[in-house]
């Protein structure tokens, strides 16, 4: 099973990184290569992986990475549900070139001028730490976004429950656990017409797509949701109902049929 195609993982990163990430896709071109059947958690995924390494289709199975619904939604029931006296948005990502959180600094920037109370919280730290927090003083955002690093998944609850809705620029997701967990705690999500998001999160039904690398189109977008609480509502009752098709049981039984198909 294929979380990721690293050949596309790549594509997006620099230095090292990039170089390491290299040859871990030649690995899993060769492993791939003997698989029997590749499981993979997206459509876009699977047509990577057929671009990238070669994969016959027939070969290619698409199951979704799973989410353990049970579990959140014991971590949501024990955070407080004091919301936030700020409209807040929050985004929770591994800090690489390809989740754009500089597009979400930028959008800041432009969504600050528009509700001046607005609050961006960021979760995960990753090798953009020091440049994206170089970039939040270059744009004087301030209080406006704060970092909050890697926290425990109960501090990860509580960010999602006081949140108002859920933002990740993201171009390259061969899944996106992210957006289900948003949608799990009810969020609607603003995210990119990019890789497999829009498997994920359905355009004005669970939340809203736009353009990728585009901070004014993300800004807008945050600020339809901030200023609608009926859409917010509306769209993060579509999303918890979407998530249950990614919940851990089901997805179980799928691998366990394709294992012994």
């Amino acid at each position: 099973a294929l979380k990721g195609i690293i050949a596309d993982e790549l594509k997006n990163e620099r230095g090292v990184v990039r170089a390491l990430l290299g040859v871990q896709a030649g690995w899993e071109r060769l492993n791939t290569a003997r698989a029997d059947r590749v499981v993979v958690p997206s459509r876009y995924s699977a047509s990577v992986a057929h671009a990238a390494y070669g994969v016959p289709a027939e070969r290619l199975v698409v199951i979704p990475e799973p989410i353990d619904l049970a579990e959140w939604r014991r971590r949501f029931a024990a955070a407080a549900r004091t919301g936030r006296p700020a409209p807040t948005v929050l985004s929770v990502a591994r800090m690489y070139p390809r989740k754009r959180l500089q597009d979400l600094l930028h959008a800041a920037v432009i969504l600050r001028e528009r509700i001046p109370a607005a609050r961006v919280r960021i979760v995960g730290e990753g090798p953009e730490s020091a440049r994206l927090r170089a970039l939040h003083t270059t744009l004087g955002l301030g209080e406006t976004v704060t970092f909050l690093g890697d926290i425990s998944r109960q501090a990860l609850a509580v960010e999602y429950v006081g949140a108002d809705c859920f933002c990740l620029p993201t171009v390259q997701e061969g899944f996106g656990l992210v957006f289900a967990e948003a949608m799990a705690a009810g969020l609607a999500v603003v995210a990119c017409r990019a890789a497999a998001v829009p498997e994920i999160v359905e355009d004005r039904r669970t939340g809203l797509l736009v353009n990728r690398e585009s901070p004014e189109e993300l800004a807008m977008a945050l600020e339809t949701l901030l200023t609608n609480p009926g859409l917010r509502a509306t769209l993060g009752a579509a999303g918890a109902a979407r998530v249950a098709a990614f919940d851990l049981e089901p997805i179980a039984r799928r691998f366990v049929e394709t294992a012994v198909a």
